[in-house]
């Protein structure tokens, strides 16, 4: 696997098979980015689907600490309403908050996978201290101007992977008909529908 490509690619959180694709894996402790990975950019609110997913996670025994560039308040308010902890202020691809953030949750390298929507951040973070990396298309097409600059900038590492899954919503992606069955039918297998689901 190239410095510069991840080891998989998936078209949103919701669509990395927990079974398979983490604890099978050999993954048991995750760095989770937040800003369009879990929360989108403009809407400020963790999809449906995706809440559900860390719920289903958390649930299956996989053990998350939150990585963001974000340094402002609402990553906090949001990392105590998920009851995760988190590392803020991150200043990824640079390794000493990823470091941080496996201290936090115990993780040792060989099990932890960094899970995130930026090649140059999160995947190439993951890169410098050892770790797999997942990328996942961002939940929204609207971002910060530096951050949609370097996502151009992506595209000539990972401009012609096409990401596995289904898409729900966003990212320029649009369900129809069966797949959009899929999606909601993916999301509420857990039966949490209600407990993690929504606006947080």
């Amino acid at each position: 696997m190239g410095f510069y490509t991840p080891d998989r690619y998936f078209s949103r959180v919701s669509a990395i098979d927990i079974q398979k694709d983490i604890l099978d894996a050999g993954f048991s402790h995750v760095l989770l980015d937040i800003d369009n990975t879990i929360f989108t950019r403009d809407t400020h609110e963790i999809p449906r689907d995706v809440g559900l997913w860390l719920g289903a996670a958390r649930d299956a025994g996989v053990v998350f600490c939150l990585v963001s560039n974000n340094w402002h308040q609402g990553v906090h308010d949001l990392a105590k309403r998920l009851d995760l902890p988190i590392v803020s202020h991150a200043v990824k691809p640079l390794p000493p908050a990823l470091l941080r953030g496996m201290r936090k949750i115990g993780a040792k390298r060989a099990s932890t996978l960094m899970i995130g929507d930026q090649l140059i951040t999160d995947v190439l973070g993951a890169r410098f201290i050892g770790i797999k990396a997942y990328l996942v298309c961002p939940l929204v097409k609207h971002d910060l101007k530096h951050t949609l600059l370097l996502r151009n900038l992506e595209q000539v590492f990972i401009g012609h992977l096409q990401p596995e899954g289904v898409s729900c919503e966003g990212a320029g992606f649009e369900m129809r008909g069966k797949d959009k069955m899929r999606c909601e039918e993916r999301a509420c297998e857990t039966g949490r529908c209600e407990a993690e689901g929504g606006r947080l």
